[in-house]
């Protein structure tokens, strides 16, 4: 990874005092589940303000549809729970950090029927939770609402109690560019820059800065994410001297619809887990000779043994074959993809859905501890955008909304110490001088649709070394002829993102020798000892500081005041 990617600290030029100034005790960039949970916590405290590129259903959240993973049966255990989790996680999860999520769980799902979000129910069973089972879940513990559209009542829930909090003021359509920090002993983070379509560029100060602004699939060709997954949190945090942690590891969903010419959607893994199998052109139901759950085994086993069964057969797709569950009881169960399905003449008690897997989450991120701090002070991160050691090195299906309510919370909770603690705070003369690039340009269209497709075909699923280093040399010349130049518009901003997101996946993929989790190296199969290991990545530093597992980095000590 040439050093072009960290010479640059800001994406424009700018003077802070010169910029119009907005100043609030907490500024959260997110408005998905974590976001919307950590800006409810911080409103106990202080004045809030949301910045959101888009508009909640722009979110994943939005479009989650399998459900939020919560030990709410007496048939289960916070025990069972963990050790699920551990298991999917190909032996990088912190476990403290697992145990504190597991078990924050039903205490979550009890907040959110408090403030009304419908739940499915057993039929007949007014008080009695109806619990689906997804790949790696020993038991159902599998929360969800409206069937298939959880993710939206989640956000519109949150979304309600968040419009009704006279704390909290919410600014959608704005783009936050870059964040600003000051130097000292422990870099220091006071806001950040944003630009809205109407009122141009702005400052806005804060005591503390919760990230959550979400993952990275859009710099993959195939992915269930919206378009405004570009990873602009993941950059701006990286350009602010944050450590990136477990990079390599990006999960990718074995199940999204395959219809040629038309966007991935996504199927969710609740079907599988209602009985549906998975079976090739000629009907046979492959999994069953790749692992002893079978369709239930783990996102990365399935996607993997997808991709296997389609290297050997050369065909394009597999089929996801609910024929056998009834009409009527998918359609029940499942009435947003029966209607998605309806839009491709796909009856599923009839026709076997095409399926293929998608870029989905990003593993990865920025490195917290259990409270959302990093080694910046003042900047919190949560949810998709962090790496606490939850999802180790796999995520286990229906934790994500679970991390984002937990964490969520945890991080706004913890900006109390910045708000009430005597800290340096806006407006500060902060000056970023860019000079204009003299290199020729690139179009960013093309760019943009390259390095997608780039790393959808050799930082995919299956990597090797000659692979990564052809997306290495190639993100190395787009880079001098796109991050040295000054853009005005989100659509430049974002290709400059995309590239340092992609090359920070690209290094740390090339770097982990080894098979573990998501991550799967053809010509290193196996996973070693060596590198069992979190890898933490730093502007500046061109090899990565490498931390032992079950030794959880205390960054609090970073988060005292200068």
């Amino acid at each position: 990874m040439d050093s072009v990617f960290d010479d640059r600290r800001y994406l424009i030029p700018f003077r802070a005092v010169l910029l119009p100034q907005i100043f609030t005790d907490v500024l959260v960039i997110g408005e998905g589940v974590a976001g919307q949970r950590a800006a409810l916590a911080a409103a106990e405290h202080g004045d809030v303000i949301i910045v959101a590129k888009g508009q909640l259903r722009d979110s994943n959240t939005y479009w989650a549809q399998g459900g939020i993973a919560a030990v709410m049966s007496e048939s289960d255990t916070f025990e069972s729970h963990v050790q699920d989790t551990l298991s999917a996680g190909g032996q990088l999860c912190e476990e403290q950090v697992v145990n504190a999520a597991v078990k924050a769980g039903p205490a979550q799902i009890k907040q959110l029927i408090e403030w009304g979000m419908p739940l499915d129910k057993v039929p007949g069973a007014v008080d009695q939770l109806a619990l689906g089972r997804e790949g790696g879940h020993s038991k159902r513990r599998v929360i969800h609402s409206r069937g298939d559209a959880t993710g939206k009542a989640l956000g519109t829930t949150l979304g309600q109690q968040v419009g009704s909090n006279e704390q909290i003021r919410l600014f959608e359509q704005c783009f936050v560019l870059d964040l600003i920090t000051v130097d000292g002993a422990t870099p220091q983070c006071i806001g950040a820059v944003t630009h809205h379509p109407q009122y141009g560029l702005q400052v806005i100060w804060s005591a503390a800065t919760i990230l959550a602004s979400g993952g990275v699939g859009q710099v993959y060709r195939e992915t269930t994410n919206p378009t405004g997954a570009t990873g602009d949190g993941l950059a701006l945090a990286y350009r602010a001297g944050a450590e990136m942690a477990d990079m390599a590891f990006v999960q990718f969903h074995p199940t999204t619809l395959y219809v040629a010419g038309a966007t991935r959607a996504l199927i969710t893994e609740a079907v599988r887990g209602e009985g549906a199998y998975l079976i090739d052109q000629g009907g046979h139901r492959f999994m069953v000779d790749h692992h002893p759950m079978a369709e239930l085994a783990p996102r990365d086993v399935v996607s993997q043994a997808i991709v296997a069964q389609l290297a050997e057969s050369g065909d394009t797709h597999v089929y996801l074959d609910c024929r056998h569950l009834g009409a009527d009881n998918f359609a029940d169960r499942f009435p947003g993809i029966t209607k998605l399905l309806k839009n491709f003449d796909i009856d599923p008690s009839t026709d076997p859905i095409p399926v293929h897997p998608s870029a989905h989450y990003m593993i990865g991120g920025v490195r917290t501890d259990m409270s959302g701090r990093t080694n910046v002070a003042g900047l919190y991160v949560c949810g998709e955008a962090s790496c606490t050691g939850l999802h180790g090195a796999n995520r286990l299906a229906s934790n994500s909304l679970l991390e984002g309510l937990v964490f969520g919370e945890a991080a706004g909770a913890a900006s109390r110490e910045r708000v009430e603690a005597e800290i340096l705070r806006g407006p500060v003369e902060i000056i970023s001088d860019i000079r204009p690039s003299r290199r020729s340009e690139l179009d960013l269209s093309d760019v943009r649709s390259s390095l997608r497709s780039l790393m959808w075909r050799h930082v995919g699923i299956e990597r090797e070394e000659q692979q990564l280093s052809q997306v290495v040399d190639m993100f190395d010349f787009w880079a001098h002829y796109i991050l040295d130049k000054i853009f005005d518009e989100r659509s430049g901003w974002e290709v400059q993102n995309m590239l340092l997101a992609g090359a920070l996946i690209t290094r740390a993929a090339r770097w982990r020798q080894e098979s573990r989790g998501t991550h799967y190296r053809v010509d290193h199969t196996q996973a070693k000892a060596a590198y069992h290991v979190h890898d933490l990545w730093q502007r500046g530093h061109s090899e990565p500081r490498t931390e032992a597992v079950g030794e959880l980095v205390a960054v609090a000590e970073n988060q005292d005041s200068d």
